[in-house]
Order: structure tokens, then sequence, then C-alpha cells
């Protein structure tokens, strides 16, 4: 039942995927449309087979062959050693009964959440990011990038043995992705948009940041509700996969999911209307995400009080980021992909050491699992996928030639307009 149940969860997660693509190609330019559209379909189809010919065998599950090392009498378990092309993995009972079965189903959950952190990338690309590049940079994210650390936290990696190893309560716990899906795929944003750089346009002179709309924000505000149903499918196969959780935990996350998303959307509704005296409709949307994003660490195990607080938090963390980002760092993210996944997901991976439950006197040590799953993303992960990306860009140039994001990725890259029967306006809010 449970293993059924999984699968039909595992089935609604390319939903997150429309539902993130619609709303990278909202939030950006209009003669960009279908350039983002198409590199969300590519994100799918690239990360997809290089998963099964490279990244599972790195990803690996739990219980699965592994290179490990022993250091100060602790196992660090780093790196899965499964065979290329998933041949070790058996989609029959008579391969080896339920235990295959659920093995079929990690590598399926993986494949498509890989696919889903590989997109959150394009929002901070978007108008500027050469497709070719992007299948390149996607190749090396499903490769080695994103498996390396499922691997830690999913595959029975030491993150996930902090529990055991130095009795850190539960290990670090991360059932929907707020660290391997989300916070993986906003630190490569970031590490995106600094290669690639401003859009033409985007600064002046000074460094004042010019507000740049997104194109169709009804095309955004539909994203939203697809990435619902996507998420729900996530967060669910995520808890039974990697936790344990039973199919009567499955109405739990359902409702806790909702809630996050419903606190965090309200209060970016809140924030924007105290600051700019009308509710800003793009940040609400951001704040929706960032909901879903933080709310995905612990659904599984947080009470519904408690995902209402995480998703509250993280929709005025999203308002203040995306300001600091741009204003004050000058990194020019049309999606808010940084703030949104990379900044929500960290919020999403602390509140969990904070929100569940764990045995008496161990909340302290839960809480210092998740920093420690923090400080792995930000001290080793950012790193390198800023390295891999900065040598990447040395062999194929990341961002499109000159002037091309002004005169629009789908002309210069696909030789036709996303809407070829309107007349596109002109960037008459923008200094050239």
């Amino acid at each position: 039942m449970t293993l059924v149940l999984c699968l039909l969860c595992i089935l609604l997660m390319p939903f997150a995927a429309a539902g993130l693509g619609l709303i990278q190609a909202g939030l950006g330019r209009s003669r960009s449309a279908a350039h983002a559209l198409l590199t969300t379909l590519c994100a799918l189809a690239v990360t997809s087979i290089v998963f099964i010919l490279v990244g599972f065998a790195w990803s690996g599950f739990a219980g699965g062959a592994s290179h490990s090392f022993e250091l100060g009498g602790v196992r660090w378990d780093w790196l899965g050693a499964e065979p290329f092309l998933a041949h070790g993995v058996h989609f029959d009972a008579a391969g080896g009964g339920t235990t295959s079965l659920a093995v079929g189903l990690v590598l399926c959950f993986q494949m498509f959440a890989v696919a889903i952190a590989a997109i959150i990338p394009i929002g901070a690309g978007t108008d500027r990011w050469r497709l070719s590049a992007f299948i390149a940079s996607s190749a090396l994210f499903a490769a080695i990038t994103w498996p390396l650390f499922a691997h830690w936290v999913w595959g029975g990696g030491w993150l996930s043995r902090l529990g055991t190893s130095f009795s850190l309560a539960a290990g670090f716990v991360d059932a929907g992705g707020s660290a391997v899906i989300h916070a993986v795929g906003g630190l490569t944003a970031l590490s995106l948009a600094w290669i690639l750089g401003a859009r033409k346009g985007k600064y002046a002179g000074d460094g004042t940041a010019t507000a740049i709309p997104g194109h169709n924000i009804v095309m955004v505000l539909v994203g939203c509700i697809l990435s619902l149903v996507g998420w729900l499918g996530v967060n669910s196969a995520g808890s039974m996969l990697f936790y344990g959780a039973g199919a009567g935990r499955v109405a739990g996350i359902v409702v806790n999911t909702t809630l996050a998303a419903s606190a965090a959307s309200l209060a970016a509704l809140g924030m924007t209307r105290l600051r700019f005296g009308k509710p800003d409709a793009s940040l609400i949307a951001n704040g929706w995400i960032s909901g879903l994003v933080a709310g995905s660490a612990g659904s599984a195990f947080v009470s519904p009080g408690a995902a209402i607080a995480i998703g509250f938090v993280a929709g005025v963390l999203v308002v203040f980021s995306v300001e600091m980002f741009e204003q004050r760092l000058l990194v020019d993210d049309p999606g808010g992909a940084i703030s949104v996944h990379g900044v929500g997901g960290i919020w999403g991976v602390l509140a969990a050491g904070f929100f569940v439950g764990t045995a008496p006197g161990m909340r302290g040590a839960q809480i210092l699992a998740q920093v420690v799953g923090i400080a792995a993303l930000l001290g080793f992960l950012l790193p390198l996928t800023c390295g891999l990306n900065w040598l990447l860009n040395r062999l194929v140039p990341q961002r499109v030639d000159r002037d091309g994001d002004w005169h629009g990725m789908d002309i210069r890259e696909l030789g036709a307009g996303a809407y070829p029967e309107f007349v596109v306006h002109s960037d008459e809010f923008v200094p050239r």
C-alpha cells in the first residue's frame, strides 16, 4: 500500500517542474519567454539522462554500496558506489522483492528531484543564459554536484548518520528537499548570477537598481498553483522513502505543505502592503513558493501550527532577501531563485531543527545537526558549484553575446519570438 501511494506521489512531481517553469518565464521579459520554458524542458531531459548514466551511481540509496573512510573512530560515508546506468536496480519483485521495488522508487524520485533542482537556477539566469551553456551546466549538476549532497542526506551518507555517529538526535532531517533540492538549486543560482552578471540596463552607473517587471504575472500565479500539486508529491514521497513515514502521514503532509505556502504568501502580502503601499503580486508569488520550500524539510514531522510559523517567517524573509540581493549586493536575479530557494531552503532546514519532534533534552542536538548540514551547503557545496561553473565558463561562455539579452533570447537563440502575433512592448522603463 505504501509503495503504491509513494509511486502515485512521485507521478505528481513533474507539476512542480511545470509550475517553476511558468513562474520563471513569467517573471522574465516577454522576448525571452519561449527560451525560459524551453530551458525548463531541457533541464528535465538532460538531467534525467545524465542522472541515470552517472548521477545515481554517486547518490545511491541507504544500505547500498558506497565509498567511505575511517577518521577519528567514525565512518564517513561520502559517496555512493552503485553501478553506472542504474544496472543494479531491478524494477520488479523478482529482482529482490519489496526492497528492490523500493530502490526503484528511490531512483524515480531522485530522477525528478534533480530535474526540479536544475530548473531553479534558470530563474537567476533568465534573459541572458545561453541554452548550450545551460545544458552543459545542468549535465555537471546532475552528474556531480547534486548526487554528492543527495548521498550525504538521502543515500545513507555522513549527514544522515549524525545521529548515530555523534548522538545528534535524529541526524540531519530533510524529508522533502529544503536542502537537497532547493538550497542546492538556490546556491547554484547564486553562483550563476555571479558569473553571468546583471542584465543590460539593470543597474545605473551609481549602482542604483532599475525595476524590470515580469511580463506575465498571470502565468506566474498559475505556476504557483501547479507547484503546490507537485510539492505535495515531493514531500509525501520523500518522507515515505527516506524517513519511513507511513501512508497515514500523507494527510498531515498535505495539510502542512498547504499551510506553509499559505502563511508565507499572506506574510509577503502584508509586508509588501506595509512597505510599498500596495501588495506586490510577484513578491507574493515568490512568498508562496518560499513557503513551500521552507516547509518541505519537516513537512511530515511538525504540527500544523509549526507549519504556519515556518511559512510566515519564510514569507517575511523573501521580501527582504530579494531587496538585499538586488539593491545591496547588486545580484540580478529576475526570478528570485536565490531568495526563494536558497534563503528559503536554508531557513526550512534550520526550522526543522526547532520544530521537528525529538526525544526529551535533544532539541539542541537536533538544531546542531541541522546547522552542520547548512555549514556543508555553504562551506563546501557553494564553492564547488562556483568552481565547476567558473571552469565551464572558460570553455563554454555562459552569457549570451553582447546586447543579446537586450534583443531577447527568443530571437537571438531560437530565431522566433514567443508571441509572434502580438506587439512586444519596448523597454521604456529601462535606461539604455
